[in-house]
């Protein structure tokens, strides 16, 4: 019997698969707790359906993601701080600085979006990694100047 799975069983597949169990196992155990339903034409393309539906929504997205990485690629952000000899910093470049730099350039992101591996302690120019997306990492280039 062919049968659509609801949820992830471990010995089975994930959710939304088609698969082939023996029929005591489906109308006995699967279908009765709602771990399946029955592979109907109907319902293979209400599956059909959704799927389609969720991948134009992951597409549109990643495009979203994509048209973002492209504007903040196209911003320099300047960040102040008080520095002593050796241009070392009071203090240090987060994460939080970053993301309001990013807000007064009209760009809203997460601070936890920036990938940021350790504060920066120096001056200079930087070009810091910003993960908008699974596949989409954009970069905007920072720079830390002297009060």
């Amino acid at each position: 019997m062919k049968v659509i799975l609801t949820e992830d069983i471990s010995h089975l597949g994930s959710a939304s698969d088609l698969i082939k169990v023996k029929d005591g196992y489906a109308r006995n155990f699967l279908i009765p707790n709602g771990k399946a339903i029955m592979a109907t034409t109907q319902n293979i393309k209400h599956l059909d359906h959704q799927k389609r539906q969720i991948q134009d929504k992951l597409n549109k997205i990643k495009r979203e993601a994509e048209q973002l990485a492209k504007k903040i690629a196209a911003v320099s952000c300047t960040i102040t701080k008080a520095a002593g000899e050796e241009d070392k910093l009071f203090g240090s470049v987060t994460t939080q600085d970053i993301q309001g730099s990013l807000k007064n350039e009209g760009i809203d992101i997460d601070k936890k979006q920036i990938i940021l591996e350790e504060p920066l302690k120096s001056l200079g120019i930087f070009s810091i990694p910003i993960k908008l997306h699974t596949e989409v990492i954009a970069q905007v280039k920072l720079w830390v100047v002297k009060e």
